[in-house]
C-alpha cells in the first residue's frame, strides 16, 4: 500500500474517531443546587439528542452509582442525567457530617419544596449548561412526587412529564396498601403477616420503624405477583463499589426515609403527609405519560387512573403494565422509552 493511501487512511480513521469523542459527553461532578453541592452525572453518543432527567425513588435510592444494564442503549438517543438528591448517595456523603447523628436528622429537614426548588434548579442548570430549549423528565415513586410538582410549577423547563408508579396521595395509599396487604395475606393464610399487621394497626404512623415494617410486606407481596428486573441491573459500577460510597448510599437511604415517613419522638414531620395531587396538581401545560404496574400495591393502579382521569394536559395516556409491581423491570423500561419517543414526536 503506498504510503500517501496510508496517511489518508489514517487520517480519516482518525477524524472519524475525534468526531465521535466530540460529540460525545461524560460528565460526572458536584453542582452547587440549593445552597449545598449535589452530584449530578451525564452521558451520552451525542450531546446535541433529547435530555432525560430521572428523578430516583426512596427518597434516598438513588440511581447513578448503577451499571448500564438498565437504561445504557438509550445512550444512543438520548443525553442520561442522573442526581444523587438532596440526602442521597453521594450528594448526602458530600453534605453529611463524617459521624451522622440523630442531631443531625432532626436539625437538616426534608421537604418536598425545598427538593422540588432543587430539581427546578437542575433543570434550569441543564437547559443552560448543554443549550437546550427544554428537557424530559421521568419520575419514579417519590421521584414522581418532584417530577409532577416540578412540571406543575415550571412546565416551561419541560417537553413532558412521564410518572412512573405516581404518588397521588402519600397517606390515603399507603393506608390502602394496608387493606390490600392485609386481604392477601388472611387469603394465603400468612399467620407471620397477619401477626405484624394486627400489631401495627392501619396507618399514618408516628413512628418510622412501623412504615418500615408494612413497606416489607408490600414488596413481599408485589414480588410474589409480578415479573422481577434481572439481578444484573443492580450491579454496582467500579467507582462507586467503595466502603465510602456503599456507607453514604446506606446511611442517606435512612435519612430520607426517616422524613418521608416522619418520626414524633424525634420531632421529624412526615413529608408524606402533604402528598395530595387529588386536590391541586390537575392542570398540566405540557404531554403528561403515566406508566403503571398492574400489580402494584403502594401505588394501585385504581387510586392512579383516578388521578389520571382528572388530570387536564395537552395530551395524556394512562399505561397499565401487566407482570409490573411498584418497581422496574424490562416491560416498564420499554413502556417508560415508547412514551418518551411519544412526547418527542409531538
Amino acid at each position: 500500500m503506498k504510503p500517501t493511501l496510508i496517511l489518508v487512511l489514517f487520517l480519516v480513521f482518525f477524524s472519524g474517531r475525534l468526531a465521535a469523542q466530540t460529540k460525545s459527553i461524560h460528565e460526572q461532578k458536584f453542582i452547587p443546587i440549593g445552597g449545598i453541592e449535589q452530584w449530578v452525572t451525564i452521558s451520552g453518543e451525542d450531546k446535541t439528542n433529547p435530555v432525560i432527567l430521572f428523578l430516583h425513588g426512596g427518597p434516598g435510592s438513588s440511581m447513578s452509582q448503577y451499571d448500564d444494564a438498565i437504561y445504557g442503549y438509550w445512550k444512543k438517543d438520548f443525553v442520561l442525567v442522573y442526581w444523587d438528591q438532596r440526602g442521597a448517595g453521594r450528594t448526602f456523603g458530600r453534605n453529611a457530617p463524617a459521624k451522622v447523628t440523630e442531631d443531625y436528622w432532626i436539625e437538616n429537614p426534608l421537604t418536598v419544596e425545598r427538593m422540588t426548588a432543587d430539581g427546578i434548579e437542575l433543570s434550569e442548570y441543564l437547559v443552560k449548561h448543554l443549550g437546550k430549549r427544554k428537557i424530559t423528565i421521568i419520575g419514579t415513586s417519590w421521584g414522581s412526587v418532584l417530577g409532577a410538582s416540578m412540571a406543575l410549577k415550571r412546565p416551561d423547563l419541560f417537553t413532558a412529564y412521564i410518572g412512573h408508579s405516581q404518588v397521588v396521595n402519600g397517606e390515603a395509599g399507603f393506608r390502602r396498601a394496608f387493606e390490600t396487604v392485609s386481604r392477601l395475606a388472611q387469603a394465603a393464610k400468612d399467620q407471620e403477616s397477619i401477626s405484624k399487621l394486627v400489631a401495627l394497626g392501619p396507618p399514618p404512623y408516628d413512628d418510622a420503624r412501623k412504615s418500615g415494617q408494612l413497606m416489607r410486606i408490600i414488596k413481599k407481596y408485589e414480588r410474589e405477583n409480578s415479573t422481577p428486573a434481572p439481578v444484573s441491573w443492580w450491579k454496582v459500577r467500579s467507582e462507586y463499589d467503595n466502603e465510602k460510597d456503599a456507607n453514604d448510599r446506606y446511611n442517606g437511604d435512612d435519612y430520607s426515609f426517616l422524613h418521608y415517613a416522619g418520626h414524633k419522638a424525634m420531632g421529624i414531620k412526615s413529608m408524606e403527609v402533604g402528598i395530595d395531587f387529588m386536590t391541586n396538581g390537575f392542570q398540566y401545560k405540557i404531554p403528561v405519560y403515566f406508566i403503571q404496574g398492574e400489580e402494584d400495591i403502594l401505588t394501585a393502579k385504581e387510586v392512579t387512573k383516578a388521578y389520571f382521569d382528572k388530570v387536564k394536559a395537552p395530551e395524556k395516556e394512562f399505561v397499565l403494565v401487566p407482570g409490573a409491581a411498584h418497581g422496574h423491570n424490562q416491560a416498564v423500561i420499554d413502556a417508560q422509552y415508547k412514551a418518551v419517543r411519544k412526547a418527542l414526536k409531538r
